[in-house]
């Protein structure tokens, strides 16, 4: 099966400074695969290298078998990939709906708009009752499920989803897990890039543990366990 997101032999960086160093991971159509070490181990470096934001130094990256190594990153876009970045992600001076309109009208065009907004607010019920509230004002989990929305009702091939978990309440973690889950049943591959990892663990198959920008283990989510208590206990 060929995989939807491939990185071969992967080295990257920003100038002089090298984030990765001949990293490689597949994620084949309809996975869950989690992306896990310590804050610093270039997991973020290499989620924008798998969208395209990031252009790598060394190595190759494929989607659906096509190298799209070095090309710009709405390439990638209209290649299915799909990238949920650290952070929140959202234009605050403007209101939810408006975040999620100018998005969904770039995706899609103007005719499919309300569709769109209407999937968004079945997806997270409380951005419909904040429909007309500036972006800025959320919670910060409010803000996070805004981000995540404006790429999830896309359905994208495969979604990249970097740090989800991170400064938000165990409640509202669970929530975005409950929804990434419901994408991966639609067929959406997944690319789980965090530093907390108990519900990656639940929802992917396979982990990659990274460490001083190189993999330093990989294999299924259930031989994980003593693996992840060394590396993330040193981080």
């Amino acid at each position: 099966m060929t995989p939807v997101l491939e990185l071969r032999d992967v080295s990257a960086g920003y100038g002089p400074f090298r984030a990765l160093f001949d990293v490689s991971l597949a994620v084949e159509p309809g996975r869950a695969v989690a992306l896990v070490g310590p804050n610093g181990v270039g997991k973020t470096t290499a989620a924008r290298v798998a969208s395209g934001l990031v252009a790598p130094s060394d190595g190759a990256v494929l989607v659906d078998g096509v190298d799209l190594t070095g090309a710009s990153a709405y390439r990638f876009a209209r290649a299915g990939i799909a990238h949920a970045p650290e952070g929140r992600s959202v234009f605050a001076t403007l209101g939810v709906e408006e975040n999620l309109t100018l998005s969904f009208r770039r995706v899609h065009g103007r005719r499919q708009v309300h569709a769109d907004l209407e999937r968004a607010y079945e997806l997270f019920p409380i951005l419909g009752r904040r429909r007309n509230q500036q972006a800025g004002t959320l919670s910060g989990g409010e803000q996070r499920m805004l981000s995540l929305a404006r790429v999830m009702v896309e359905r994208p091939k495969l979604l990249i989803a970097d740090e989800l978990s991170l400064g938000l309440a165990p409640i509202i973690v669970e929530e975005l897990y409950a929804r990434l889950e419901e994408l991966r049943e639609q067929g959406t591959a997944l690319l789980i890039v965090e530093q907390l990892v108990s519900h990656a663990l639940e929802l992917c198959d396979h982990v990659i543990v990274l460490s001083h920008g190189a993999v330093t283990w990989q294999g299924p989510s259930d031989e994980a366990g003593g693996v992840l208590t060394g590396a993330l206990g040193s981080g």
